[in-house]
């Protein structure tokens, strides 16, 4: 048996560590994300969620141009037939994922809006070491989960106190303790 695919460039990823991890031009993101979100919107219309959206998974058509392609559909379902709660790579795992909430195309969404900002800056917005730090590095800036999201939250009991619903702080490896709203996205 033989497979063949198209013959591509290297992935974001690649694009952004050749770069020095400096971040690219307001340009060069346009265009990018225009082509992102015309493929989340094709996914969109045939009702799938990728549910791995990553700088690895969007590949340059090729090395001096700035076509891409969406690849790598191995953890994809159809928005009425969730099958992974355990899905999405860290740096880029939406709230609702980390905290057990039934999720929807959104996710996308949250993954490519931190891989515009990470095209942006050269580096991850919530560059977490573990689930609890990816937790909280993303309430820093955007502050804790509604009530709702909460109470529907299937994992909450390992992130925010049962009783009173306050989050379990945490530190990073250098010892610094991540505070809700304690750090402007700019």
């Amino acid at each position: 048996m033989i497979i063949s695919f198209e013959l591509f460039s290297i992935n974001l990823y690649e694009f952004i560590k050749n770069n020095n991890f400096e971040g690219v031009s307001l340009s060069l993101i346009r265009r990018f994300a225009i082509q992102i979100l015309q493929a989340l919107k094709y996914l969109s219309d045939e009702n799938l969620i990728h549910c791995d959206l990553k700088p690895e998974n969007i590949l340059l058509k090729s090395p001096d141009k700035s076509g891409l392609k969406v690849i790598d559909f191995g953890s994809s379902c159809f928005s009425n037939e969730r099958i992974y709660t355990y899905i999405q790579s860290r740096f880029y795992r939406a709230p609702e994922i980390i905290l057990g909430v039934p999720y929807t195309q959104g996710i996308d969404m949250w993954s490519f809006g931190c891989i515009l900002t990470e095209l942006f800056t050269g580096v991850p917005i919530f560059p977490g070491e573990s689930e609890q730090e990816q937790l909280s590095l993303i309430m820093e800036v955007i502050g804790l989960p509604d009530r709702a999201t909460l109470n529907n939250a299937s994992r909450k009991k390992i992130f925010f106190d049962e009783h009173t619903n306050e989050p379990m702080l945490t530190q990073d490896s250098k010892g610094e303790l991540r505070v809700p709203l304690s750090k402007p996205l700019d």
